[in-house]
């Protein structure tokens, strides 16, 4: 027995040959152990959920509940020590009290109801839990202190990092950063209220600061910050940078290398001073409305690297509390929670980016060949002027007589070098695609080589971009669009990429199940689709 209890091990095991014939006992012990079943079974009545006997709820009731297996939060219960067991909850019920809140985002009144506790316990166990971790188990996994840059090189760089902006040199650490949203209730103290209030976001919020491996690592979340215009990505490095949060100067180094998107152009210079090399996407030049091939190349190898940041905000914000609308009354402790939560991950997620080493080199090699490369069909198009082709020649596209190879989804991804694109053309294609399934983008194609296609844009309305695609002896040979990023030769762009999609893979699967979101559109009322 364990705590007064059977141990699982006990309940499974095969008892069968081992139980005594005859057992003896005191009247005492009978009547002590009949009232300790009655006790228990009353309070099994009263509390719906019940973390103190982990043999109540499953594996997947406690992932439900927490964001944790149930080992995975034994073991987090064995790093806090500092909590006092009361009679109304032991240690587990108070760090459950507090991931459950974290998951779910439920109220403490809902609390006090599954776990049988007044609104006073539910505060004050969330107070003790929210302290204890802090102080025992989050700087265990969690700040610049508690990892090496030695480490961050070895175990958490991904290979394809660091063959793209590291040339190989392993005396570079990488690291990426980005800033996240905790949005706020409208405040009534008009100067936080308008401090906090983003004009981007047009919501109040504050910003925690997020450094990660090119894994997904979680290194540091600084913060948060205020959110108004003074508090931009780039001058919240500038502070972090000046005020040396957390020994930043001692930790990085010359030669490291910063992974960032534009917000933070404006801190390139403080980064300089520390020899440290920005890589960030470019920005489109004044009057122009597409980034050229080196500029779009280059972008994409940034991107290639920058996403797992963006992912890492998603998997924190799968503890609902951080991605609803926090009450004024918890900003204090908004960063402490931002911090938990990314110090769970750390210790019990897996890594968000990972690679073969092989792969990663062979995948950083064409990268880097083809963003030395220039779009030629980009300029094939200008010198020949099919750009200006007639209305009258713009056919469907089940008329037009191309030969386009057939791909799996794997081939797809291998030309693209990625996922996200392909993931959007599903939606490209389902806008495209009538009630009768015809796929109802017109095109034109010329000397039997080149396909023209118009794809609506997804953002603008009134906007249609063309895209072209060469094939060329069964295979795609080369593309080019009219959107901002089109130009590019690392990869294609979502137009390009809904085409190769459709046309190469999806219209030869034998299944063909509706692709795409459900638009519910059609179970609201349209005011515009009226006739007067």
């Amino acid at each position: 027995m364990s705590g007064g209890k059977f141990t699982p091990e006990t309940l499974s095991a095969d008892i069968q040959g081992k139980i005594r014939s005859t057992t003896y006992m005191e009247p005492e012990q009978i009547s002590s152990l009949i009232n300790s079943l009655r006790q228990s079974a009353t309070q099994r009545q009263k509390s719906c959920i019940d973390f103190d006997d982990p043999s109540t709820m499953t594996d997947a009731d406690y992932w439900n509940l927490t964001g944790l297996t149930k080992d995975q939060f034994s073991t987090l219960i064995g790093d806090v020590d500092d909590i006092r067991t009361t009679k109304t909850r032991s240690i587990r019920t108070c760090i459950a009290l507090l991931l459950v809140k974290l998951r779910t985002s439920l109220g403490n009144a809902l609390l006090s109801t599954l776990f049988n506790m007044t609104i006073a316990q539910i505060r004050r166990a969330l107070k003790s839990s929210r302290k204890s971790l802090m102080k025992s188990f989050v700087p265990k996994n969690m700040g610049f202190k508690h990892v090496s840059r030695e480490e961050i090189k070895t175990t958490h760089t991904r290979p394809l990092a660091q063959e793209l902006f590291a040339a190989s040199d392993q005396n570079k650490s990488i690291i990426v950063l980005d800033g996240t949203y905790i949005y706020i209730q409208k405040s009534s103290n008009f100067s936080f209220a308008r401090r906090s209030y983003s004009m981007h976001k047009h919501r109040p919020l504050v910003k925690p600061m997020i450094v990660v491996s090119t894994t997904g690592y979680i290194i540091s979340i600084l913060g948060p910050y205020l959110a108004d215009s003074k508090n931009s990505d780039a001058n919240i490095l500038k502070h972090i940078i000046n005020q040396n949060t957390e020994d930043f100067k001692s930790w990085i180094q010359e030669g490291d290398v910063v992974v960032v998107d534009r917000g933070f152009r404006d801190a390139s210079t403080v980064l300089e001073e520390l020899g440290v090399t920005m890589q960030m996407p470019s920005f489109m030049r004044k009057g122009s409305t597409q980034h050229t091939s080196e500029e779009s190349n280059k972008s994409r190898l940034v991107t290639k690297i920058r996403w797992v940041v963006e992912s890492t905000n998603g998997r924190l914000k799968t503890w609902t509390y951080l991605a609803r609308t926090m009450p004024n009354t918890q900003v204090p402790f908004i960063g402490d929670y931002v911090r938990i939560v990314g110090a769970i991950c750390n210790r019990f997620r897996p890594a968000l980016s990972s690679g073969d080493s092989d792969q990663d080199k062979i995948v950083a090699e064409r990268m880097l060949y083809l963003s030395g490369q220039n779009n030629d069909l980009q300029q094939f198009i200008s010198d020949n002027d099919i750009e200006k082709i007639t209305k009258a020649s713009w056919k469907p596209m089940d008329e037009l007589d191309i030969n386009c190879p057939i791909m799996t989804e794997d081939e797809l991804r291998c030309l693209i070098f990625g996922v996200y694109t392909v993931k959007l053309a599903a939606s490209y294609t389902q806008e495209h695609m009538s009630s009768d399934g015809i796929y109802s983008i017109h095109g034109y194609v010329h000397n039997r080589s080149l396909l023209c296609l118009k794809f609506q844009s997804r953002h603008v309305s009134r906007k249609q971009y063309r895209s072209y695609i060469r094939f060329k002896e069964g295979s795609v040979d080369a593309w080019f669009c009219s959107c901002p990023v089109g130009a590019r030769v690392v990869g294609t762009c979502a137009h390009v990429t809904s085409a190769l999609w459709y046309l190469c893979f999806r219209r030869h699967q034998t299944d063909q199940p509706s692709d795409g979101p459900r638009n519910w559109a059609a179970d609201i009322s349209d005011a515009a689709n009226v006739s007067y």
